[in-house]
C-alpha cells in the first residue's frame, strides 16, 4: 500500500487526502494549526461558498490566471461532482444568487466536518500542531519530509498544499513556496488578490460602514475601455471600498495596476437611463419644492450618502429646491450615474481572500499535478499560480487540484518532460 504525505490541511490538502484514501492509499496529513480547514471556517462570512453551480464555460470565464492549466482537472472533478460529493458525504448544499453554492445549514463547519468524517473513515493519520520544514528529495525523486522538530517522515509521494500568503492568521505564511523553490521550482511573483481597494478621496472615510446594493462599478486605468465592469454589492470602509463587487474589481486591478492609480466609477442607479434619472429628480424636486435641498434627497440616497452627494454636486444644501437650476440638477444626475473615486492601491495579505502568483504552472503536469522537476512531488490549491473571481471558483480550484493530486500520487503517474 502506497504511503502518501500531504502537507497542509486546508481545502486542497483535505480533498487530496480523501482522494488518496479512495484510491486505496495510506495517508499522513500534516497541519501546523490546531484544527483542519482553518481558512474554510471564515470563507463566505463563515458560511463557506464552496463552489459555483454554473456551466463549464462560465467556470473557465471566472478563472483569472492560467485557466488552460485547469482544463484537465476541472473535467476530472467538476463543480457538479463537488456538489454531489458533499451531498453524499453528509453536507447537503443549496444554490443562491449568482450560482453560489453553500451548505444548507449556512455553517462552514459542515464542509470541514464532511471532509474530516471521510478522513477518519479511511483511517487517515492526521497530525495537528505539526509543521513541515523542508522536502527531502534525492536524484530528482521525493523521499519524504523533514519536520520542524528535526524528525523525518518518509513516503512514496508528497502532496504540497500549504496555501498562499492571504489571511496569515490561518497559518498561511508562504512556507510551501520556499520548500518548492529549494527543490528547483520557480515561484511567480505573489501579491494579494480579491482584496479591498484603498481610495484617495477623504469623503470616502465619512461613508465608513455604508453598504450599497445593486450598484454598477467600472474600473479604468488608461484609455476609454474599462478594465472591469460589474454589478452587485459594495461597502465603504475607513480606508476605501470593499464588498463582493470591489473584490472582483481588485482581481483586474491587481493584474494590471500593482499600486498605480486607477479610477473607480460608480453608477448608483444602474436600472435607470440618464434621462430617467433626470425625470426622477424632477419628480422628487416637484414633491419637495419648498423644502431645503439637503432635506429633499431622502428617497434617493441612504442618509449617510446625502452630505457627500450635496458636497460633490456643488449645490448649496440650504437652498430651496425650487431654486435649484437646471444646470445644477443635470450635475447631480451626472453624479448619480458617474460617482468617481481614485484607487491608490490594495490592502495587504491580511485582508486578501487569495494570493495571486505562486508555483509556475509550466513546471507542473496539468493532467496529474505532479512536479516536472521532482518525481513524486505533487501540488494542489492556492499555492499554484492560478486564481479566480469570487463566487466559489477559488475553492473549486482547490477541490479539483486536490482530488487529482491524490489520485495521481497513488497511481504514481508518469512525468511529462
Amino acid at each position: 500500500m502506497k504511503k502518501i504525505i500531504v502537507t497542509g490541511g486546508g481545502a486542497a490538502g483535505m480533498m487530496a487526502a480523501v482522494s488518496v484514501l479512495q484510491m486505496g492509499g495510506r495517508v499522513v496529513l500534516f497541519e501546523k494549526n490546531e484544527k483542519l480547514g482553518k481558512k474554510l471556517f471564515i470563507t463566505g462570512k463563515g458560511r463557506c461558498n464552496l463552489t459555483n453551480d454554473c456551466d463549464m464555460e462560465t467556470l473557465f470565464q471566472n478563472i483569472m490566471t492560467n485557466s488552460k492549466f485547469l482544463y484537465s482537472v476541472f473535467y476530472g472533478f467538476d463543480n457538479h461532482a463537488v456538489m454531489d460529493w458533499f451531498e453524499k458525504a453528509g453536507c447537503p448544499v443549496k444554490t443562491e444568487r449568482g450560482g453560489r453554492v453553500f451548505p444548507v445549514s449556512d455553517h462552514a463547519y459542515d464542509v470541514t466536518a464532511a471532509l474530516e468524517r471521510q478522513l477518519r473513515k479511511g483511517k487517515a493519520d492526521i497530525r495537528l500542531h505539526t509543521e513541515v520544514k523542508r522536502l527531502l528529495a534525492e536524484d530528482g525523486k521525493i523521499k519524504g519530509v523533514e519536520l520542524a522538530d528535526g524528525s523525518v517522515e518518509y513516503g512514496d509521494a508528497v502532496i504540497l498544499a500549504t496555501g498562499g500568503l492571504s489571511y496569515p492568521l490561518t497559518g498561511s505564511d508562504g512556507d510551501g513556496y520556499r520548500m518548492a523553490e529549494e527543490e528547483g521550482h520557480t515561484i511567480k511573483e505573489t501579491f494579494p488578490s480579491l482584496v479591498p481597494l484603498t481610495i484617495q478621496e477623504e469623503w470616502c472615510k465619512s461613508l465608513q460602514g455604508l453598504s450599497l446594493k445593486n450598484v454598477r462599478a467600472s474600473l479604468f486605468m488608461e484609455g476609454k475601455k474599462p478594465l472591469y465592469e460589474g454589478f452587485g454589492e459594495m461597502l465603504f470602509t475607513h480606508f476605501g471600498v470593499s464588498g463582493p463587487l470591489i473584490l472582483s474589481a481588485s482581481s483586474y486591478y491587481g493584474k494590471k495596476g500593482k499600486g498605480e492609480k486607477a479610477v473607480l466609477r460608480l453608477d448608483l442607479k444602474p436600472a435607470l437611463t440618464p434621462e430617467q434619472v433626470d425625470k426622477r429628480l424632477l419628480r422628487d424636486f416637484e414633491e419637495n419644492k419648498n423644502k431645503q435641498f439637503k432635506n429633499s434627497l431622502g428617497k434617493l440616497f441612504p442618509s449617510k450618502l446625502i452630505p457627500v452627494m450635496i458636497s460633490l454636486s456643488g449645490i448649496d444644501g440650504e437652498k430651496k429646491v425650487h431654486e435649484v437650476t437646471k444646470e445644477e440638477r443635470v450635475r447631480l444626475a451626472r453624479l448619480i450615474k458617474d460617482l468617481r473615486m481614485t484607487v491608490t492601491g490594495t490592502r495587504g495579505y491580511a485582508e486578501a481572500v487569495i494570493t495571486r502568483g505562486g508555483i509556475y504552472v509550466k513546471e507542473v503536469n496539468p493532467s496529474t499535478m505532479e512536479s516536472k522537476i521532482i518525481k513524486g512531488l505533487y501540488f494542489a490549491g492556492e499555492m499554484l499560480d492560478v486564481d479566480a473571481l469570487t463566487g466559489g471558483f477559488n475553492l473549486q480550484i482547490a477541490w479539483s487540484t486536490g482530488y487529482q493530486a491524490g489520485i495521481s500520487a497513488v497511481e504514481g503517474g508518469g512525468r511529462n518532460s
